[in-house]
């Protein structure tokens, strides 16, 4: 039920059909007699920056999850923004501070490496190749690089994407050992597709999996199907593998640490969801 006493975070996003969110974050709140509602609302882009502002002047709402297609045009939108949401030039998260002061960061990249913690594999001191430089991609690099990777190698199809935000870890980050326009494998503790090759039946690989060495962690953000064929690839070859939703799962603890809820584990939350991989 909702009711007067509901606390509201809003999901703003277009189209909304696809969101998977609520289904996580619902039952897990109901869960743990928590009278808290993900509620998904459905906004254009045209419509996006005034309804933003409006939400935080309401007296429920929390704040605000964003996806697609605004996850971009919200940097412009907020006061603050976290080092991770500006070198990934994205955000989908946003709350209001003690300010009063809308704050903005940036969780993919989060929830990526916390799941490969899960896992036992940490990124300190290793050596990563994250393929597609779109926003998730750009996240999750801000983030093993803020989880002490020693090198990153960037590759996008379009060099200007990889190039931008390879300057832009190199402000953050001067230590770091920055390459672009490469995608081969060898040589890579870790390696990442970040592109949305799998999506489709008949996708092309996003790199030559017979140059992955074996024990090698490959992780992946497509969530169209658990297992992709790249990540059936990676595991004939040896490597640790993470899949799509394992991300989507583990960044949803940080983000109830961002708006200041109780805390959660990734499996706990697997426990109560009402979707199933």
């Amino acid at each position: 039920m909702i009711s007067g006493h509901t606390r509201l975070i809003a999901h703003l996003g277009f189209p909304t059909e696809s969101f998977k969110a609520p289904m996580i974050y619902n039952p897990w709140f109901a869960a743990n007699g928590l009278d808290i509602k993900v509620m998904p609302i459905g906004v254009k882009p045209q419509a996006f920056a005034d309804l933003l502002r409006s939400l935080f002047r309401t007296t429920n709402v929390i704040g605000a999850l964003i996806t697609m297609p605004h996850k971009v045009a919200t940097t412009e939108l907020v006061d603050r923004l976290s080092p991770t949401a500006r070198i990934a030039g994205a955000c989908n998260a946003v709350r209001v501070n003690e300010a009063g002061e809308l704050e903005g960061d940036m969780f993919d990249g989060e929830g990526f490496v916390r799941g490969m913690r899960q896992r036992g594999q940490a990124a300190e001191g290793k050596r990563a190749l994250v393929v597609g430089c779109g926003g998730v991609g750009c996240a999750i690099s801000a983030s093993l690089a803020a989880a002490g990777v020693a090198s990153l190698t960037l590759y996008d199809t379009r060099r200007e994407s990889s190039e931008a935000l390879a300057a832009r870890l190199q402000q953050h980050y001067p230590q770091l050992q920055l390459a672009t326009g490469e995608r081969d494998p060898q040589g890579h503790d870790i390696v990442v597709n970040a592109t949305p090759l799998g999506m489709q039946q008949g996708d092309p690989l996003p790199l030559d999996v017979s140059r992955l060495a074996p024990g090698c962690f490959v992780g992946e953000v497509v969530m169209k199907s658990a297992v992709t064929p790249f990540l059936q690839a990676a595991r004939e070859r040896g490597c640790v593998t993470q899949q799509g939703v394992d991300m989507l799962f583990e960044m949803i603890p940080a983000y109830l640490e961002f708006f200041g809820l109780p805390a959660a584990t990734a499996e706990a939350l697997r426990e109560t969801a009402e979707i199933r991989y």
